[in-house]
């Protein structure tokens, strides 16, 4: 029997912070959509920040194009939502982003990339890592971009963007969520790093060759006794 989602209430700050779109100006976030039928630059523009969304800049490599989608899109034969969900689901993605992380860390990063917030609260990040550990990714990645929070924010035809801000963290220079660095938890890289050994003995000086012996050393003694042979 499959394990029900666990059910968690808005219990931070974060659900009560404007979006961006209440702030028009400097901070108000550029919208990739399909809606008002682009040209070949214009969706040159939707494929990059979808990408970028996804995978974030440092990620973007030929290694992680996918251009049957990429295709697709451009001869309307899928929709946005389709992409992202696409490159999401990509082997690209999943070892970059799925195999280096826990199953918590892993769904705090999806929910920042794929619904524009960062997660409420521990609960809402267990919760949907239950849903990864029992029913696998692609179910995971079906209730994100299925979600009612999805469609009445991005609907079909728009990328996923940032649409929550931090106030506290804003003066300090918040990135956005694709923009951080490193995409490795902690945990995880404390096992890829080469474990440290610390010789537990006693410290002994190298003395060079050319270095002649002072009074009291062994090795005078040692001299003598090959004198005396």
């Amino acid at each position: 029997m499959s394990i029900p989602k666990l059910n968690y209430s808005l219990s931070t700050q974060n659900q009560r912070v404007d979006g961006f779109e209440s702030y028009p100006g400097d901070e108000q976030p550029r919208v990739y959509t399909t809606e008002n039928l682009p040209t070949s630059n214009g969706m040159d523009e939707i494929i990059w920040a979808a990408y970028r969304q996804v995978f974030s800049e440092h990620q973007i490599l030929k290694s992680t194009s996918e251009y049957f989608l990429e295709s697709q899109l451009r001869f309307n034969q899928i929709k946005v939502k389709d992409l992202i969900k696409g490159l999401l689901l990509s082997d690209s993605f999943r070892k970059l982003n799925y195999d280096v992380n826990n199953n918590y860390r892993f769904a705090e990063m999806c929910v920042q990339r794929v619904l524009g917030r960062d997660v409420y609260n521990d609960r809402e990040k267990y919760a949907y890592s239950v849903i990864i550990g029992s029913k696998g990714l692609e179910k995971f990645v079906d209730l994100l971009i299925n979600s009612e929070e999805y469609m009445d924010n991005f609907g079909d035809s728009t990328v996923p963007y940032q649409r929550r801000r931090i106030i506290l963290q804003r003066s300090k220079g918040e990135k956005p969520f694709n923009l951080k660095t490193p995409r490795t938890s902690q945990s995880f890289a404390n096992k890829a790093t080469m474990p440290q050994l610390n010789w537990a003995g006693p410290v002994r000086k190298f003395r060079p060759q050319e270095q002649s012996p002072k009074a009291g050393d062994p090795a005078l003694f040692l001299s003598m006794v090959s004198d005396i042979n």
